[in-house]
């Protein structure tokens, strides 16, 4: 059996990470939950199927997956990153059971549900991400939003996936968007003033994403380029073939949840034009994120 780590970040997990562990059982010889503050039964469920729990403050996904990296240190095995909402399909479990390839990481397909119906069109999915380095050789870079992981090595694929089908409300699922949202005015910000250290682009599939992200995308005007590339992805890209909650998904997230960046990003630029204000202070007030909080201690 491979000898695999997987990391898995919580918060109010209860609902998903069963799930999760399960499709771990016969991949993972190791498996970490790092919870932040969970008020359900997450804790209890994974101590029960026998994951270890590991408690960590939460700041952003970058730094809490990092800092558990940093406690694993190295080794000769494979770290798999999961969310608690996701799981491993039987093909990637056996495509991993069976051996891993002589590289530095491994990109898998991560395809998506929305509200218990599968997006299949809009030229998303399956997205190619890596999500399998061998441990030491991997680290996710240090993004507010949109983070990936980093190898310095070669990269394989695998055709097995990695299934996102979050079951929590609608209103969840917006109100963790309106987070992500601000968290994508402090990276765009960062881009334009430059007060937190300049990570490398990832490599393959995720590199050109960003990079057109960066480049072309960013450069169309705030609002107009959110309604250009819903219709991009609704349109020319067939997510109108969708079904009816995954046609909703398209909407809010290529729509709304695009529009809603811009319009952060509007108003965090008056702030600054207004106040005189620093992107770094601007973000604090009319954001309320704390680029540069106190080291807090955390338990074991």
């Amino acid at each position: 059996m491979t000898d695999l780590t997987a990391i898995i970040l919580t918060r109010d997990e209860a609902l998903h990470l069963p799930r999760a562990l399960a499709s771990l059982q016969r991949v993972a010889t190791r498996v970490i939950v790092v919870d932040s503050g969970s008020t359900d039964a997450t804790v209890q469920i994974a101590r029960a199927a026998g994951a270890e729990v590991w408690l960590h403050s939460w700041s952003n996904y970058a730094l809490q997956f990092n800092a558990a990296l940093d406690r694993l240190g190295s080794g000769a095995g494979w770290v798999l990153r999961l969310d608690a909402d996701e799981y491993v399909t039987p093909q990637l479990a056996a495509q991993i059971a069976a051996g891993l390839p002589d590289v530095a990481g491994i990109t898998v397909g991560r395809s998506m549900w929305f509200q218990g119906q599968p997006v299949r069109y809009g030229g998303l999915f399956p997205a190619r991400m890596l999500r399998l380095f061998r441990q030491g050789q991997g680290r996710v870079e240090a993004r507010w939003m949109d983070e990936h992981i980093v190898v310095d090595g070669p990269v394989a694929h695998l055709a097995g996936q990695i299934i996102d089908d979050n079951r929590k409300p609608l209103d969840w699922w917006i109100a963790k968007h309106n987070g992500y949202a601000s968290r994508e005015v402090v990276d765009i910000l960062n881009q334009r003033h430059g007060f937190l250290p300049v990570q490398p682009t990832p490599t393959g599939a995720a590199g050109v994403k960003r990079w057109i992200k960066d480049n072309l995308y960013a450069r169309l005007p705030g609002g107009l380029r959110a309604g250009a590339y819903y219709l991009y992805r609704y349109i020319l890209r067939g997510g109108f073939r969708d079904g009816a909650q995954a046609r909703a998904f398209h909407v809010l997230q290529g729509f709304w949840y695009r529009y809603l960046v811009d319009a952060k990003l509007a108003e965090v630029e008056r702030c600054m034009a207004q106040t005189g204000a620093g992107p770094v202070a601007a973000i604090h007030t009319v954001l309320g994120i704390d680029l540069f909080p106190e080291p807090r201690k955390d338990a074991a």
